[in-house]
């Protein structure tokens, strides 16, 4: 969190308010607010990826990545493309692969568009793998991130989070 949440000088969210100290900035509703956002998910990431680590035997990454290849359509995908969904380096991406091909989840092939180019793909324990994580997560997903919000608030929430999400997207730049 960002500071106090006593509520001083801190205005309503869409009021302008002109900081003048560090207990305004601190108790700034922008700033509580968008540090509430941070500490909501960063609680929940930690939830929610320690119980895919305890049920299923792996990271949050390691689900993203799965999921990222329960995706793909056709052989499989590039090491740059799992690097580029992931915002990950091509390097961290092919260690995590690695970790991932280790375990059995994934497979690299030959790639048939470019015979020097190398696919991952999803193994049969890798696609029972993502099942099996993806039932658990979604039971969290509704116990921890849905449950305590008014239930006729849940589309407009999940819309609302779309619409960050891709704005926020939209600002980075591609990578090579």
């Amino acid at each position: 969190m960002h500071g106090m949440e006593d509520g001083s000088g801190g205005g309503d969210v869409g009021e302008p308010t002109e900081i003048s100290s560090p207990r305004e900035a601190a108790n700034n509703a922008l700033v509580l607010a968008f540090g509430r956002l941070q500490g909501a998910a960063n609680r929940l990431e930690y939830i929610l990826g320690r119980a895919l680590e305890q049920e299923c035997g792996i990271s949050h990454l390691m689900f993203e990545v799965l999921l990222i290849l329960g995706r793909a359509e056709g052989p499989g995908l590039s090491m740059r493309a799992i690097a580029q969904e992931q915002v990950l380096t091509t390097g961290g991406a092919t260690r995590l692969v690695d970790r991932m091909e280790a375990a059995g989840l994934v497979e690299r092939a030959e790639d048939p568009d470019d015979r020097r180019g190398r696919l991952v793909r999803l193994t049969r324990l890798g696609e029972e793998t993502t099942v099996r994580a993806s039932r658990l997560h979604v039971e969290n997903i509704r116990r921890y991130f849905l449950a305590p919000l008014p239930p006729e608030d849940h589309e407009r929430f999940a819309e609302d989070l779309r619409i960050l999400s891709h704005a926020a997207r939209d600002v980075l730049p591609r990578l090579p």
